[in-house]
């Protein structure tokens, strides 16, 4: 499940929008809503984070997907 998270002034978790059961429809979700430019993917562990920032590298929020086993 990917779930879509925007910064909220304090938490870059701070507010919920929505979940998606696939990456694309996450990313195209987050566009609409959080109109970013840039991505920057992470692994970690069993955590795949796909950051979105702004042009000056201003962070607007995450794309968080946690994996099973």
């Amino acid at each position: 499940m990917w779930r879509v998270y925007k910064w909220d002034g304090h938490y870059i978790m701070g507010e919920l929008l929505s979940k998606h059961s696939s990456e694309a429809a996450a990313i195209k979700a987050a566009k609409k809503k959080i109109n970013f430019d840039r991505t920057e993917k992470q692994k970690k562990g069993n955590e795949t984070l796909i950051w979105l920032d702004a042009k000056n590298s201003e962070p607007l929020g995450v794309i968080i997907k946690k994996s099973r086993g």
